[in-house]
């Protein structure tokens, strides 16, 4: 297993921040308070501004992922075939809102732009397995293959 102190052992300079925090999230999952202070204090960076940073693009994420990430689409052709619904009911069945993790740390739920998957709408991913034409009960299908 990688440390944050292996990682943070190949920058210095503060235009290697992207890549830094892009290295410690792949590492770890998420970028903690715990990794910004390591990066703070490695690299010399204000804390606000590596904070800044992670708050500002949204593919870091501050908080780890559950066991399984499901991402709805929310892309134009998803939503004329109403993933909306297909995101609410997911929200309801799993009980989180989204970004947020199920209490037993099982599903991570995530709206996202664009699966690239249109011809497919309503379309999920969970993992790296992506799912088209979805209705409730294919959705209730696909999770009890998961637990």
């Amino acid at each position: 297993m990688v440390s944050i102190g292996d990682i943070l052992s190949r920058y210095s300079d503060r235009s290697d921040l992207i890549a830094a925090l892009e290295d410690v999230q792949d590492a770890f999952g998420y970028v903690s308070e715990d990794h910004m202070r390591a990066i703070e204090q490695t690299m010399k960076i204000p804390l606000v501004d590596i904070y800044g940073v992670v708050t500002f693009y949204s593919a870091f994420k501050l908080k780890a992922s559950g066991k399984h990430l499901i991402k709805v689409c929310s892309g134009t052709a998803c939503h004329v075939k109403r993933s909306d619904l297909i995101h609410d009911y997911l929200e309801e069945k799993l009980g989180i809102k989204d970004k947020e993790t199920t209490p037993d740390g099982k599903f991570t739920l995530e709206s996202v732009n664009c699966l690239g998957a249109c011809a497919y709408a309503p379309t999920m991913m969970i993992d790296e397995e992506v799912f088209g034409q979805l209705t409730r009960e294919k959705v209730d299908k696909i999770l009890e293959d998961y637990k």
